[in-house]
């Protein structure tokens, strides 16, 4: 059950990398758009960075969320290296609670926010703005997901397998 839960998480995770890969791609192409547009043509679209900005948050979230499976969040590990190795994983476990919490309130507070701005429109794109907020809660749920999978691998001594080399 443990292996069939962790090919879930990483193909999860990898889903969430690829899907931010695609959408820096795709915001690039945008941007590069609307500077052509701008300069060559003399008629910006209106659209291009309202929707740069909702792709950024989608991916910058579900990019994030990875980062918390994959190991490649910031922290400082200097004291933690030099610990003595129970401490450490205790470090390590209340290191994962934290954003753990963090995931718990992004997907709390990310709903209230999805759900408060349902009605209103973005006025560039006709989408209702809650679709920026959209990603908040499911890298919540993401995050939340990925930090006990991490303090499940602290306790039994083992290590989440990374797939981000």
């Amino acid at each position: 059950m443990a292996s069939r839960l962790a090919r879930i998480s990483a193909a999860t995770s990898q889903f969430a990398r690829w899907f931010a890969g695609a959408g820096l791609l795709l915001m690039t192409l945008i941007i590069s758009w609307q500077v052509f547009a701008r300069y060559v043509l003399n008629a910006s679209p209106a659209w291009a960075e309202q929707a740069s900005l909702l792709l950024m948050i989608w991916y910058v979230l579900l990019a994030a969320a990875a980062g918390v499976r994959e190991g490649f969040h910031i922290r400082i590990s200097v004291i933690e290296g030099a610990v003595s190795p129970r401490l450490r994983r205790y470090m390590q476990l209340f290191a994962h609670a934290v954003v753990g919490l963090f995931g718990v309130a992004m997907a709390i507070w990310g709903t209230e926010l999805l759900l408060a701005t349902w009605g209103h429109i973005i006025p560039t794109l006709g989408l209702s703005r809650a679709v920026a907020y959209i990603p908040f809660p499911i890298a919540g749920v993401l995050i939340l997901g990925f930090s006990v999978e991490q303090m499940l691998a602290t306790v039994h001594g083992t290590e989440v397998s990374q797939q981000w080399n």
